[in-house]
């Protein structure tokens, strides 16, 4: 029978209802026992190491793409507020142009213009010395000679070309390289100046914290020949440069990319010993295993039904946990599938869906992956075998970050982190023997 007016409804629903958002702790749609697993909660552990650090500090967060941890930052943020803390988000990828080289210069100064305008958009009336676009032009203006510089731009066109335009990127990292610690000294200087400016507005001028969220510095990442310079100049950043990434008197959570505990192991002990907290995939898989989890599987189903209570008419639960095991709990990952699916649905008789039915979404995810060139096969098996990254040579480093990047690999933690390959890749890499 044709698909009628009320299922074709339905199916809507369901697919507008997964549409990728960020989400607030008091959506209804949240559930808080996603990125918890068992003890572990990342997000309550950086929030008591803020409420107990003086002065200031560094907290290190990670997780592959889907994870949700610009969500969990939305908890973070909500957490440290009934602390007592003033809290402001940033999402850099709205200020600085994350597919190219990235060094502390450009860094700092997208977090400065960013903290900015956050303040300012909170406190309406803030004295307009605390803008730091004008501020930075200034500082060109008074440190930078006309000779050196091969720009000139207001304030607000340089936030737009940090974003925008690689090559007054480059122009910039390039003249500041000679004014390094001119420039971490006035950032710091403006940093510490709204911190105290934010104290006073508080009541609480001489331990008042403030807190600055900085998403978006995993997505940094390069592309054909210029990956490796980019991974390296994020490695520059956050090891060389440790130190100037700690602000006097604000509180910094910075996210970083996954791959960041390899390319700069130690990194966080230069930043008064930050440690890196992690979000990982739900574990639908018992530990180091492809077993099932039956508690990771009813999480998903939770999830689903939070956002559409009536899902049961459109899939069966064997369909549903079909494409929770071939996300391998990675929910954008199960959102992008069930979504698939949708669109084909065509007849009433189709519904709700089989486990067999949902095998076409399967296969066109799994082809979006293939082909796998042979040395890449060989690490993947190495991988599925021994259940850790297998990182031989630092020259390898943009393939493991591509993997990761593409969920190509996924992280587990039951008890202790794992990796395992994708679930639809699975039959393609053990299959795979090398040429005699």
């Amino acid at each position: 029978m044709p698909l009628s007016a009320a299922h074709r409804a339905a199916l809507k629903q369901l697919y507008t209802a997964l549409a990728d958002r960020v989400l607030t702790p008091d959506d209804p749609v949240y559930i808080a026992e996603l990125n918890r697993h068992g003890d572990a909660d990342p997000v309550a552990d950086i929030a008591t190491e803020i409420d107990w650090q003086a002065g200031g500090g560094v907290c290190l967060f990670t997780g592959q793409r889907g994870t949700g941890k610009s969500t969990e930052l939305q908890r973070l943020k909500r957490e440290l507020e009934d602390l007592g803390a003033q809290v402001f988000y940033v999402d850099l990828s709205e200020y600085l142009l994350l597919s190219k080289e990235v060094e502390i210069s450009d860094f700092l100064v997208s977090m400065a213009g960013a903290l900015s305008e956050q303040v300012q958009k909170k406190f309406i009336d803030t004295p307009g010395e605390l803008g730091y676009w004008e501020r930075f032009t200034l500082f060109l203006q008074s440190r930078v000679t006309v000779d050196e510089i091969k720009f000139k731009l207001p304030g607000a066109e340089i936030k737009a070309a940090l974003k925008s335009d690689p090559d007054f990127k480059r122009h910039m990292q390039e003249t500041m390289r000679g004014h390094v610690a001119q420039l971490v000294q006035d950032t710091h200087a403006f940093f510490l100046q709204t911190v105290n400016f934010i104290r006073a507005r508080m009541g609480r001028p001489d331990d008042g914290k403030v807190v600055l969220l900085v998403d978006s510095v995993e997505r940094v990442r390069g592309v054909g020949d210029e990956a490796m310079k980019v991974y390296e100049s994020v490695r520059n950043l956050f090891f060389s440069h440790a130190e100037h990434l700690c602000i006097p008197g604000l509180h910094v959570v910075y996210t970083v990319p996954p791959y960041l505990s390899v390319l700069a192991a130690g990194a966080g002990g230069l930043m008064g010993g930050a440690t890196t907290r992690r979000l990982v995939s739900t574990h639908i898989f018992k530990d180091r295993s492809r077993e099932p989890d039956p508690d990771g599987l009813a999480i998903l189903r939770q999830v689903i039904a939070a956002r559409d209570p009536d899902w049961a008419s459109l899939f069966s639960e064997a369909a549903l946990d079909s494409l929770a095991l071939s996300s391998g709990g990675d929910l954008r990952e199960f959102f992008r599938l069930i979504r698939l699916c949708l669109p084909a649905v065509r007849d009433d008789s189709q519904l709700p869906l089989s486990a067999a039915a949902v095998q076409a979404a399967q296969n066109a995810a799994r082809n979006e992956m293939l082909p796998i060139p042979d040395d890449q096969l060989a690490w993947l098996q190495r991988i599925t075998q021994t259940h850790v990254p297998c990182l031989k040579t630092d020259a390898e480093l943009p393939m493991l970050a591509h993997f990761l990047d593409n969920r190509m690999v996924l992280n587990y933690r039951n008890g202790s982190d794992w990796y395992d390959v994708h679930p639809l890749l699975r039959e393609v890499v053990d299959g795979y023997a090398p040429a005699a």
